[in-house]
Protein backbone atom coordinates (compact mmCIF):
# COMPACT_ATOMS: atom_id res chain seq x y z
CA UNK A 1 0.00 0.00 0.00
CA UNK A 2 1.37 3.27 -0.93
CA UNK A 3 1.52 6.26 1.24
CA UNK A 4 0.53 9.74 0.93
CA UNK A 5 1.43 12.91 3.20
CA UNK A 6 -0.91 15.58 2.76
CA UNK A 7 0.18 19.43 3.96
CA UNK A 8 -2.90 21.26 3.57
CA UNK A 9 -5.32 18.58 4.21
CA UNK A 10 -8.17 20.35 4.98
CA UNK A 11 -8.25 22.89 2.62
CA UNK A 12 -10.29 22.52 -0.97
CA UNK A 13 -7.01 20.79 -2.73
CA UNK A 14 -6.37 18.89 0.21
CA UNK A 15 -9.76 17.35 0.74
CA UNK A 16 -10.53 16.14 -3.21
CA UNK A 17 -6.54 15.48 -3.18
CA UNK A 18 -7.71 13.13 -0.08
CA UNK A 19 -10.71 11.98 -1.40
CA UNK A 20 -8.56 10.73 -4.71
CA UNK A 21 -5.63 9.23 -3.57
CA UNK A 22 -8.04 6.83 -1.04
CA UNK A 23 -9.91 5.63 -3.97
CA UNK A 24 -6.32 4.44 -5.57
CA UNK A 25 -5.88 2.49 -2.62
CA UNK A 26 -3.80 4.71 -0.78
CA UNK A 27 -2.83 5.37 2.96
CA UNK A 28 -3.01 8.96 3.70
CA UNK A 29 -1.63 11.09 6.34
CA UNK A 30 -2.34 14.79 6.64
CA UNK A 31 -1.38 17.43 9.00
CA UNK A 32 -3.44 19.58 10.20
CA UNK A 33 -3.10 22.82 12.83
CA UNK A 34 -4.01 22.17 16.73
CA UNK A 35 -6.91 24.70 16.78
CA UNK A 36 -9.44 25.40 19.49
CA UNK A 37 -12.30 24.64 17.24
CA UNK A 38 -11.99 21.83 14.38
CA UNK A 39 -11.48 22.67 10.82
CA UNK A 40 -12.21 19.21 9.41
CA UNK A 41 -15.47 19.38 8.11
CA UNK A 42 -13.90 19.16 4.47
CA UNK A 43 -12.99 15.71 5.61
CA UNK A 44 -14.65 14.64 8.29
CA UNK A 45 -17.04 12.42 5.45
CA UNK A 46 -13.46 10.48 4.99
CA UNK A 47 -12.52 10.04 8.79
CA UNK A 48 -12.86 6.35 9.92
CA UNK A 49 -11.64 5.75 13.42
CA UNK A 50 -7.78 5.03 13.37
CA UNK A 51 -8.30 1.92 15.61
CA UNK A 52 -10.24 0.51 12.74
CA UNK A 53 -7.85 -2.07 11.51
CA UNK A 54 -9.35 -0.57 7.82
CA UNK A 55 -8.78 2.71 8.28
CA UNK A 56 -6.18 4.45 6.15
CA UNK A 57 -6.91 8.04 6.96
CA UNK A 58 -4.43 9.34 9.37
CA UNK A 59 -4.66 13.17 10.99
CA UNK A 60 -1.38 14.48 12.47
CA UNK A 61 -0.65 17.98 14.88
CA UNK A 62 2.04 19.75 12.99
CA UNK A 63 2.73 23.25 11.31
CA UNK A 64 4.56 23.74 8.43
CA UNK A 65 6.52 26.07 10.34
CA UNK A 66 7.75 23.96 12.56
CA UNK A 67 11.08 21.99 11.10
CA UNK A 68 11.58 19.54 13.86
CA UNK A 69 8.40 18.07 13.27
CA UNK A 70 8.18 17.90 10.15
CA UNK A 71 11.16 15.92 10.33
CA UNK A 72 9.72 13.74 12.87
CA UNK A 73 6.44 12.85 10.68
CA UNK A 74 8.56 12.04 7.82
CA UNK A 75 10.33 9.25 9.98
CA UNK A 76 7.56 7.76 11.56
CA UNK A 77 5.54 7.86 8.17
CA UNK A 78 8.02 7.54 5.83
CA UNK A 79 5.32 8.47 2.91
CA UNK A 80 6.37 7.43 -0.71
CA UNK A 81 4.68 10.95 -2.05
CA UNK A 82 3.90 14.19 -0.37
CA UNK A 83 2.27 16.60 -1.72
CA UNK A 84 2.78 20.59 -0.12
CA UNK A 85 -0.51 22.05 -0.39
CA UNK A 86 -0.44 24.39 3.35
CA UNK A 87 0.16 28.09 2.76
CA UNK A 88 -1.15 31.22 3.47
CA UNK A 89 -3.55 31.47 0.06
CA UNK A 90 -5.68 34.32 0.14
CA UNK A 91 -3.82 36.95 -2.26
CA UNK A 92 -5.93 40.23 -1.11
CA UNK A 93 -5.08 39.24 2.71
CA UNK A 94 -1.17 38.87 1.76
CA UNK A 95 -0.96 42.41 1.35
CA UNK A 96 -2.27 42.49 5.25
CA UNK A 97 -0.20 40.26 6.55
CA UNK A 98 3.05 39.89 4.49
CA UNK A 99 5.54 38.79 6.82
CA UNK A 100 3.29 35.47 8.01
CA UNK A 101 2.66 34.88 4.25
CA UNK A 102 6.43 34.59 3.38
CA UNK A 103 6.91 32.91 5.97
CA UNK A 104 4.27 30.23 5.84
CA UNK A 105 4.06 30.34 2.29
CA UNK A 106 7.86 30.83 0.96
CA UNK A 107 9.90 29.93 4.32
CA UNK A 108 7.04 26.27 4.78
CA UNK A 109 8.14 24.71 1.22
CA UNK A 110 12.24 24.77 2.25
CA UNK A 111 11.64 23.46 5.48
CA UNK A 112 9.61 20.62 4.06
CA UNK A 113 12.34 19.84 1.50
CA UNK A 114 15.11 20.21 4.02
CA UNK A 115 13.50 17.34 6.18
CA UNK A 116 13.47 15.53 3.19
CA UNK A 117 17.15 16.12 2.50
CA UNK A 118 18.07 15.18 5.38
CA UNK A 119 15.80 12.16 6.71
CA UNK A 120 16.78 10.15 4.00
CA UNK A 121 13.13 9.85 3.16
CA UNK A 122 12.40 8.52 -1.10
CA UNK A 123 9.63 10.72 -1.14
CA UNK A 124 8.44 11.99 -4.69
CA UNK A 125 7.40 15.29 -3.90
CA UNK A 126 4.55 17.92 -5.20
CA UNK A 127 4.98 21.35 -4.43
CA UNK A 128 1.61 23.71 -5.07
CA UNK A 129 2.46 26.67 -7.30
CA UNK A 130 0.24 29.03 -8.62
CA UNK A 131 -0.68 31.59 -11.84
CA UNK A 132 -0.14 34.24 -9.45
CA UNK A 133 3.35 33.92 -10.36
CA UNK A 134 2.82 35.47 -13.68
CA UNK A 135 1.46 38.68 -12.62
CA UNK A 136 1.76 41.16 -15.42
CA UNK A 137 3.12 38.66 -18.14
CA UNK A 138 0.84 39.15 -21.19
CA UNK A 139 -1.18 35.81 -21.31
CA UNK A 140 -1.28 32.75 -22.35
CA UNK A 141 1.22 31.93 -19.24
CA UNK A 142 2.91 28.60 -19.51
CA UNK A 143 6.61 26.74 -17.98
CA UNK A 144 8.26 29.06 -19.85
CA UNK A 145 6.77 32.32 -19.58
CA UNK A 146 8.21 35.10 -17.20
CA UNK A 147 7.09 35.11 -13.57
CA UNK A 148 6.37 38.69 -12.33
CA UNK A 149 4.68 38.56 -8.77
CA UNK A 150 2.28 41.12 -7.71
CA UNK A 151 1.66 40.29 -4.52
CA UNK A 152 3.37 39.11 -1.26
CA UNK A 153 1.78 36.00 -1.31
CA UNK A 154 2.99 35.80 -5.54
CA UNK A 155 6.58 36.89 -4.37
CA UNK A 156 6.48 34.34 -1.97
CA UNK A 157 5.29 31.62 -3.82
CA UNK A 158 8.47 32.52 -6.14
CA UNK A 159 10.74 31.70 -3.81
CA UNK A 160 8.52 28.23 -2.87
CA UNK A 161 8.96 27.47 -6.76
CA UNK A 162 12.50 27.55 -7.37
CA UNK A 163 13.68 26.10 -4.14
CA UNK A 164 12.29 23.52 -5.39
CA UNK A 165 14.25 23.40 -8.43
CA UNK A 166 16.63 23.84 -6.43
CA UNK A 167 16.36 21.01 -4.43
CA UNK A 168 15.61 19.02 -7.51
CA UNK A 169 18.94 19.85 -9.18
CA UNK A 170 20.90 20.04 -6.24
CA UNK A 171 19.84 16.63 -4.51
CA UNK A 172 18.34 14.69 -7.27
CA UNK A 173 14.90 14.80 -5.48
CA UNK A 174 12.16 13.99 -7.52
CA UNK A 175 10.33 17.73 -6.38
CA UNK A 176 7.84 18.80 -9.11
CA UNK A 177 5.91 22.02 -9.34
CA UNK A 178 2.27 22.26 -10.42
CA UNK A 179 1.70 25.91 -11.97
CA UNK A 180 -2.24 25.97 -11.11
CA UNK A 181 -4.88 28.45 -12.54
CA UNK A 182 -7.51 29.28 -10.60
CA UNK A 183 -9.55 26.62 -9.64
CA UNK A 184 -12.66 26.29 -7.70
CA UNK A 185 -15.41 24.16 -5.90
CA UNK A 186 -18.20 24.28 -3.48
CA UNK A 187 -15.72 23.58 -0.95
CA UNK A 188 -14.11 26.69 -1.91
CA UNK A 189 -13.56 28.92 0.94
CA UNK A 190 -16.24 31.32 1.26
CA UNK A 191 -13.60 34.53 1.52
CA UNK A 192 -12.76 33.78 -2.28
CA UNK A 193 -14.78 35.63 -4.73
CA UNK A 194 -16.00 32.78 -6.73
CA UNK A 195 -17.68 30.88 -3.79
CA UNK A 196 -18.20 34.55 -2.23
CA UNK A 197 -20.49 34.90 -5.08
CA UNK A 198 -22.63 31.81 -5.28
CA UNK A 199 -23.39 32.30 -1.44
CA UNK A 200 -24.13 35.85 -1.72
CA UNK A 201 -27.05 34.89 -4.43
CA UNK A 202 -28.42 32.02 -2.23
CA UNK A 203 -28.60 34.49 1.01
CA UNK A 204 -30.03 37.64 -1.59
CA UNK A 205 -32.93 34.54 -2.40
CA UNK A 206 -33.33 33.81 1.04
CA UNK A 207 -33.78 37.35 2.48
CA UNK A 208 -30.38 37.22 4.43
CA UNK A 209 -28.31 39.47 2.50
CA UNK A 210 -29.22 42.19 0.11
CA UNK A 211 -26.14 42.98 -1.74
CA UNK A 212 -22.37 42.24 -2.85
CA UNK A 213 -19.54 43.88 -2.36
CA UNK A 214 -16.75 42.85 -5.07
CA UNK A 215 -13.20 44.39 -5.88
CA UNK A 216 -11.93 44.47 -9.56
CA UNK A 217 -15.04 43.57 -11.73
CA UNK A 218 -12.70 43.37 -15.28
CA UNK A 219 -9.60 40.84 -13.35
CA UNK A 220 -9.69 37.85 -15.99
CA UNK A 221 -8.78 34.61 -14.68
CA UNK A 222 -8.61 31.07 -16.42
CA UNK A 223 -10.89 29.52 -13.74
CA UNK A 224 -11.32 25.59 -13.28
CA UNK A 225 -12.53 22.52 -11.19
CA UNK A 226 -10.90 21.53 -8.54
CA UNK A 227 -11.34 18.18 -8.13
CA UNK A 228 -9.69 17.56 -11.95
CA UNK A 229 -6.56 19.55 -10.93
CA UNK A 230 -6.30 17.18 -7.96
CA UNK A 231 -6.47 14.44 -9.69
CA UNK A 232 -3.28 16.61 -12.05
CA UNK A 233 -1.56 16.45 -9.01
CA UNK A 234 -1.26 12.62 -8.67
CA UNK A 235 -0.64 12.11 -12.08
CA UNK A 236 2.58 14.44 -12.20
CA UNK A 237 4.20 12.82 -9.40
CA UNK A 238 3.54 9.22 -11.35
CA UNK A 239 6.10 10.52 -14.16
CA UNK A 240 9.17 8.85 -14.37
CA UNK A 241 10.82 11.75 -14.56
CA UNK A 242 10.40 14.85 -12.20
CA UNK A 243 9.30 18.14 -13.95
CA UNK A 244 6.89 20.83 -13.70
CA UNK A 245 3.44 21.71 -15.61
CA UNK A 246 0.59 24.45 -15.95
CA UNK A 247 -2.48 23.61 -15.30
CA UNK A 248 -5.69 25.35 -16.06
CA UNK A 249 -8.36 25.67 -18.95
CA UNK A 250 -6.90 27.93 -21.83
CA UNK A 251 -10.48 29.61 -20.86
CA UNK A 252 -10.46 33.28 -19.43
CA UNK A 253 -13.75 35.02 -17.47
CA UNK A 254 -13.72 38.06 -15.73
CA UNK A 255 -15.60 38.59 -12.19
CA UNK A 256 -18.10 40.42 -14.07
CA UNK A 257 -18.63 37.26 -16.45
CA UNK A 258 -18.60 35.03 -12.86
CA UNK A 259 -21.30 37.31 -11.56
CA UNK A 260 -23.50 37.29 -14.48
CA UNK A 261 -23.39 33.83 -15.06
CA UNK A 262 -24.57 33.18 -11.36
CA UNK A 263 -27.42 35.22 -11.72
CA UNK A 264 -28.37 34.01 -15.65
CA UNK A 265 -28.21 30.27 -14.15
CA UNK A 266 -30.67 31.63 -11.13
CA UNK A 267 -33.00 33.40 -13.53
CA UNK A 268 -31.77 36.86 -12.82
CA UNK A 269 -30.77 39.08 -14.96
CA UNK A 270 -28.33 41.79 -14.10
CA UNK A 271 -28.09 45.11 -15.92
CA UNK A 272 -24.60 46.95 -14.97
CA UNK A 273 -24.84 51.11 -14.44
CA UNK A 274 -21.58 53.01 -14.26
CA UNK A 275 -18.15 52.58 -14.51
CA UNK A 276 -15.53 52.34 -11.87
CA UNK A 277 -15.79 52.21 -8.34
CA UNK A 278 -19.52 53.26 -9.14
CA UNK A 279 -20.30 50.69 -11.17
CA UNK A 280 -23.66 48.42 -9.86
CA UNK A 281 -25.08 45.55 -10.71
CA UNK A 282 -29.04 46.27 -11.04
CA UNK A 283 -31.80 43.75 -10.99
CA UNK A 284 -33.48 44.02 -14.37
CA UNK A 285 -35.74 41.03 -14.52
CA UNK A 286 -36.48 37.70 -12.44
CA UNK A 287 -38.14 33.90 -12.44
CA UNK A 288 -40.91 34.83 -10.79
CA UNK A 289 -40.87 32.36 -8.35
CA UNK A 290 -38.42 35.02 -6.30
CA UNK A 291 -41.38 37.93 -6.25
CA UNK A 292 -41.18 37.50 -2.43
CA UNK A 293 -37.58 38.55 -2.06
CA UNK A 294 -36.57 40.39 -5.58
CA UNK A 295 -37.53 43.40 -7.07
CA UNK A 296 -36.56 44.99 -10.29
CA UNK A 297 -34.11 47.57 -10.03
CA UNK A 298 -32.79 46.66 -7.08
CA UNK A 299 -28.45 47.04 -6.58
CA UNK A 300 -27.47 43.79 -5.47
CA UNK A 301 -24.16 44.52 -6.55
CA UNK A 302 -21.28 46.88 -5.60
CA UNK A 303 -17.86 47.88 -5.55
CA UNK A 304 -16.20 48.74 -2.48
CA UNK A 305 -12.18 49.81 -3.11
CA UNK A 306 -11.03 47.96 -0.02
CA UNK A 307 -11.09 44.96 -1.83
CA UNK A 308 -8.98 46.06 -4.62
CA UNK A 309 -4.99 44.82 -4.34
CA UNK A 310 -2.68 47.52 -4.44
CA UNK A 311 -1.12 45.88 -7.57
CA UNK A 312 -3.87 44.02 -9.67
CA UNK A 313 -3.09 41.15 -12.08
CA UNK A 314 -5.47 41.81 -14.85
CA UNK A 315 -5.36 38.73 -16.64
CA UNK A 316 -4.21 34.81 -16.30
CA UNK A 317 -4.68 32.03 -18.93
CA UNK A 318 -2.86 29.00 -19.01
CA UNK A 319 -1.29 27.41 -22.14
CA UNK A 320 -1.22 23.71 -20.91
CA UNK A 321 0.16 22.47 -24.31
CA UNK A 322 2.93 20.49 -22.24
CA UNK A 323 0.19 18.94 -20.23
CA UNK A 324 -1.73 17.51 -22.94
CA UNK A 325 1.29 16.62 -24.64
CA UNK A 326 3.25 14.44 -22.05
CA UNK A 327 0.83 13.83 -20.00
CA UNK A 328 -2.55 13.40 -22.15
CA UNK A 329 -4.26 15.56 -19.35
CA UNK A 330 -7.08 18.20 -20.44
CA UNK A 331 -10.04 19.49 -17.89
CA UNK A 332 -13.11 18.14 -18.77
CA UNK A 333 -15.22 20.39 -16.75
CA UNK A 334 -16.70 24.04 -18.22
CA UNK A 335 -16.78 27.27 -16.95
CA UNK A 336 -20.67 27.27 -17.79
CA UNK A 337 -20.82 23.64 -15.53
CA UNK A 338 -18.30 24.51 -12.77
CA UNK A 339 -20.71 27.76 -12.28
CA UNK A 340 -23.82 25.42 -12.03
CA UNK A 341 -22.27 22.64 -9.58
CA UNK A 342 -21.49 25.94 -6.83
CA UNK A 343 -24.90 27.55 -6.99
CA UNK A 344 -26.66 23.95 -7.38
CA UNK A 345 -24.67 23.36 -3.81
CA UNK A 346 -25.12 26.91 -2.27
CA UNK A 347 -28.84 27.05 -3.54
CA UNK A 348 -29.54 23.47 -1.35
CA UNK A 349 -26.76 25.01 1.53
CA UNK A 350 -30.05 27.35 2.27
CA UNK A 351 -32.38 25.03 1.78
CA UNK A 352 -33.50 26.52 -1.94
CA UNK A 353 -34.38 23.99 -4.50
CA UNK A 354 -31.14 23.63 -7.05
CA UNK A 355 -32.01 24.02 -11.02
CA UNK A 356 -30.04 21.00 -10.95
CA UNK A 357 -28.55 21.13 -14.78
CA UNK A 358 -25.17 20.58 -13.74
CA UNK A 359 -23.06 18.50 -15.43
CA UNK A 360 -23.91 15.62 -17.44
CA UNK A 361 -22.60 12.61 -15.32
CA UNK A 362 -22.30 10.05 -17.62
CA UNK A 363 -19.67 12.25 -19.36
CA UNK A 364 -17.69 12.09 -15.95
CA UNK A 365 -17.84 8.32 -15.03
CA UNK A 366 -14.31 8.87 -13.50
CA UNK A 367 -14.84 11.40 -11.12
CA UNK A 368 -16.01 9.06 -8.55
CA UNK A 369 -13.69 10.10 -5.59
CA UNK A 370 -14.89 7.94 -2.84
CA UNK A 371 -15.23 4.58 -2.59
CA UNK A 372 -19.21 4.79 -2.52
CA UNK A 373 -21.00 3.68 -5.65
CA UNK A 374 -22.72 6.98 -6.72
CA UNK A 375 -20.98 9.78 -9.05
CA UNK A 376 -19.34 12.49 -7.95
CA UNK A 377 -21.20 15.10 -8.78
CA UNK A 378 -24.25 13.47 -7.26
CA UNK A 379 -22.09 13.23 -3.85
CA UNK A 380 -21.38 17.01 -4.47
CA UNK A 381 -25.24 17.41 -4.67
CA UNK A 382 -25.57 15.61 -1.14
CA UNK A 383 -23.23 17.94 0.50
CA UNK A 384 -20.33 16.05 1.86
Amino acid sequence: MQKALITGITGQDGSYLAEYLLSKGYEVHGIIRRASAFNTHRIDHLYVDPHDKNARLFLHYGDISDSSRLANLLYGINPDEIYHLAAQSHVRVAFDIPEYTADVTGLGTVRLLEAVRTTGVKSKIYNAATSELFGSTPPPQNETSPFYPRSPYAAAKLYSYWITVNYREAYNLFACNGILFNHESPRRGETFVTRKITMALANILTGNQKKIYLGNLNAKRDWGFAPEYTEMMHLILSQDKPSDYAVGTGDSHTVRDFVNSVFNYAGIEIEWQGAGIDEKGIIKSFDKKYDAVLKAGETVIEVDPKYFRPTEVEFLQADISKAIKELNWSPKVTFTELVKIMVDYDMKLKSIAPKGEGIEVSRLKGFNYTNHDYSFHEKLREGC
